[in-house]
């Protein structure tokens, strides 16, 4: 799937996964998409959350807050949850159907 992503859409799914890690997390949830997509900083979403005064820093911490840390970092692949492959699923079909190639 990620071979019909932009460059900028696979490096936020990188980020998500670095965030996933930095939280001890063993999965990579709508959250860390979420984080991604604020760390990236170049995108719509980015600028658009940046200009409501939403910080990469506060949303990390209310990520922290609501979920908490993991106890171990995690090891290799860290697998989608069903939620977060549905997103990446539908952003691709939106993307497809705005003629973003």
């Amino acid at each position: 799937m990620f071979e019909r992503f932009t460059d900028r859409a696979r490096r936020v799914v990188v980020l998500a996964q670095e965030e996933a890690r930095m939280l001890n997390h063993n999965y990579i949830g709508t959250e860390h998409i979420l984080l991604g997509l604020i760390h990236e900083g170049e995108g719509v979403a980015a600028k658009a959350l940046e200009s409501l005064g939403i910080s990469l820093e506060a949303v990390r911490s209310q990520v922290e807050e609501i979920i908490g840390q993991g106890q171990q970092a995690p090891s290799g692949h860290i697998p989608f949850t069903p939620r977060a492959k549905k997103v990446l699923e539908l952003s691709l079909r939106e993307a497809l159907q705005l003629g973003h190639n």
